[in-house]
């Protein structure tokens, strides 16, 4: 047949070929077309076995998430599964590079499954806000076991081939040609008349479960969810595959399914999924524009930042140079690292040996000449505008020619800092947000010079590292640190006017943020905001006393908190808080009891007012950029879509009311009539640049 699903035969097995680039989503021309090429296999009685394949780079990577909001067309995707699992024909699924969400649920209905080396499965519906809706829930702990597959699905993660085949989720790992090895696989079944076993009728790693400590893994599990529905909703229905008739219990998964996919949560991470994308376009990029081979990088810095950096190239399978002035710092910088890798080891995040194969990509240095053969640089030292300078104006001498050079400022020109150079075409900034080598957001800074491919090199990269990148505009903290400033400015006030610490943090933390302001500035350091605020010729009261005391946060064990030796558990600290009294007496601030709702408006929704403008200056392209970097950066609980989907969901006029209600604290100028959040509440329209 024609289409994006053709059958061929190859002697008595029936060959069904899946080829719908890019990623061969489960979209209704695809569902129809397994469904017409099952009817002819299972009505041809020369058919023996049917083996599912798919052409390209990937088995099925998924739903094709932009039905969710259309009417339902059948065949759905349980239909077909349900055809090929009640199949009298064996059916083997062969999978490679990545089988996730439905792409995998469908494998589980066929009656083998076998795989490249290289393939990865998994059902990571749980990060789009619903659960696996085509018996995922039901079919994997059958397979698996009731634990392993809670693990599995409440988080998302993927399943490498070799865990797959370990756990019971493949039955074969293919080296080699990956269809000739399933038809060999089919026909040895078939040799041997192997008897056809349903994974839904497959009980014995379901029947004997162990609830308890089941119930007490999935309570381990989602109490880091943070107010998402979708994780405990996953968890009740794999407990439903132990308790449950298989039937009834699939009927309770798609009713759950239906349940989280109409919900609001489900529909804000999906806007950050498709908003991930969108980001990664560059409206004016000419179309083939290529990036720049990069087989060997260079990081100037190895404190922490530098360090974190460094294990993104690592992780990404590219040598890196970590270069620092002396011995011992660049000493200290591979101990974190490897302190750090030995962690992720020590959970089983990775295994000893990827641990060992990263940490040699890694080349320690103090000699400068070495950034001679990097294809791209990146420095992570002091926020200090005249080091910088130099340390580019070095670089241009020492690089070679086509090397991009790349600043970690987190507020500097980046402009000025290309000035520095006779190349500004190969300058731009990457900011990585810390801890580099964990955190998603990679804000990429496009400065006024820098080219195309320059950039696409810079996508490509974070895209490699696994990173969410965003391409932001130049000006002081670009697009999540100049929010950031707006809400460090009501942090300040509010302290001054009575609120506590503790008070300011629960706010945030009560909304979905993993961490307050103040909790979030001890992580940070507060000697780097204080470093930027002395560049810059600002001031703030309370942190400035609290970083003259020589009060970092976390890496001196006292902040806005205290912390106790080996945690990192903030504790309210009577000194600090008797400290910000003091300075709101020389202020002549009347301590006044505040409202958490006072304290939340004050602090998300002046970050929304500095967002309208960043959006009408033109430093960022789209409003769901801006979710990106919140959400990604920040921590901004994606279940509300990041903070201008929320400023959407929740009627900008009633933002605008709010802060021009607190107008006399905030004392923000930009909410002056004609002000882009003025327009915004009176058009309904986000602002876009002229």
């Amino acid at each position: 047949m024609t289409g994006p699903v053709s059958m061929r035969r190859d002697g008595e097995i029936a060959v069904i070929e899946i080829d719908s680039p890019p990623v061969n989503a489960l979209s209704h021309p695809v569902r129809a077309g397994i469904a017409v090429c099952m009817a002819e296999a299972l009505a041809d009685d020369s058919v023996k076995g049917v083996a599912l394949t798919c052409l390209g780079r990937t088995f099925c990577a998924g739903a094709d998430i932009t039905e969710f909001d259309k009417p339902p067309m059948a065949p759905m995707l349980t239909e077909v599964i349900n055809t090929i699992e009640a199949s009298p024909k064996p059916v083997v699924a062969a999978l490679h590079g990545t089988a996730l969400g439905g792409g995998f649920e469908l494998p589980l209905g066929c009656h083998f499954r076998v795989a490249a080396p290289s393939a990865a499965v998994g059902l990571p519906e749980v990060k789009l806000g619903i659960l696996p809706g085509a018996g995922g829930t039901q079919r994997l702990p059958r397979l698996i076991g009731l634990e392993a597959a809670l693990q599995r699905i409440v988080t998302g993660a993927q399943i490498p081939a070799q865990e797959a085949l370990a756990l019971g989720a493949v039955d074969e790992i293919i080296e080699g040609d990956l269809t000739a090895g399933a038809l060999a696989f089919l026909r040895s079944a078939l040799a041997e008349n192997h008897p056809l076993r349903p994974t839904r009728d497959r009980n014995d790693k379901t029947s004997n479960a162990n609830l308890a400590a089941f119930d007490a893994l999935s309570t381990k599990l989602t109490a880091k969810s943070r107010g998402l529905k979708a994780p405990a909703m996953c968890a009740e229905s794999v407990r439903n595959a132990a308790t449950m008739p298989f039937d009834d219990a699939l009927q309770r998964e798609r009713q759950i399914f239906e349940t989280l996919r109409d919900g609001d949560q489900s529909k804000a991470q999906r806007h950050i999924f498709f908003a991930e994308r969108a980001a990664q376009k560059i409206e004016d990029m000419p179309r083939g524009t290529k990036g720049r081979p990069i087989t060997q990088a260079a990081v100037l810095g190895a404190g922490a930042m530098g360090g974190g950096i460094a294990m993104c190239f690592a992780d990404a399978g590219l040598p890196v140079t970590l270069i620092d002035q002396s011995e011992e710092a660049v000493g200290a910088g591979v101990d974190l690292i490897r302190a750090n890798y030995q962690r992720s080891a020590t959970s089983g995040r990775v295994s000893e040996a990827e641990m060992a194969q990263r940490l040699a990509l890694i080349t320690p240095s103090t000699t400068f000449a070495d950034v001679a053969t990097a294809d791209i640089v990146i420095e992570a030292v002091f926020e200090d505008m005249a080091l910088k300078k130099r340390l580019f104006a070095d670089l241009d001498a020492a690089c070679k020619p086509g090397a991009i050079l790349a600043t970690n400022t987190s507020t500097l020109d980046v402009d000025a800092i290309a000035a520095a150079t006779q190349r500004p075409q190969d300058v731009l900034g990457l900011h990585f947000f810390s801890p580099a080598n964990v955190m998603r957001l990679l804000e990429i800074v496009r400065a006024q010079h820098t080219t195309h491919d320059v950039l696409k090199t810079a996508i490509d990269l974070g895209r490699k590292m696994g990173k969410a990148p965003v391409t932001v505009g130049v000006c002081h903290g670009f697009v999540g640190n100049r929010m950031l400033h707006a809400r460090g400015r009501q942090v300040e006030q509010l302290l001054l006017e009575g609120a506590t610490p503790t008070h300011l943090d629960a706010a945030l933390t009560n909304f979905g943020f993993p961490m307050g302001p103040c909790a979030m500035s001890d992580l940070a350091g507060l000697d780097v905001s204080w470093r930027v605020r002395r560049e810059a010729g600002l001031t703030a009261a309370v942190a400035d006393a609290i970083c003259e005391r020589g009060w970092f946060g976390q890496k001196t064990s006292r902040g806005y908190f205290r912390y106790e030796q080996g945690s990192r558990r903030p504790v309210a600290d009577p000194e600090v808080e008797a400290l910000i009294s003091t300075i709101a007496q020389t202020q002549n601030a009347a301590p006044r009891a505040i409202s958490e709702r006072e304290v939340f408006e004050r602090l998300v929704f002046p970050m929304i007012n500095e967002a309208a403008d960043i959006l009408a200056e033109g430093v960022a392209a789209r409003a769901s950029d801006i979710d990106v970097v919140w959400v990604f950066g920040y921590g901004w609980p994606i279940g509300t879509g990041g903070p201008m989907r929320y400023a959407e969901t929740l009627g900008v006029k009633a933002i605008f009311s709010s802060l021009m209600r607190y107008s006399d604290q905030t004392e923000d100028p930009s909410l002056a009539p004609g002000s882009a959040l003025t327009q915004w509440a009176t058009s309904g329209e986000p602002p876009s640049v002229a």
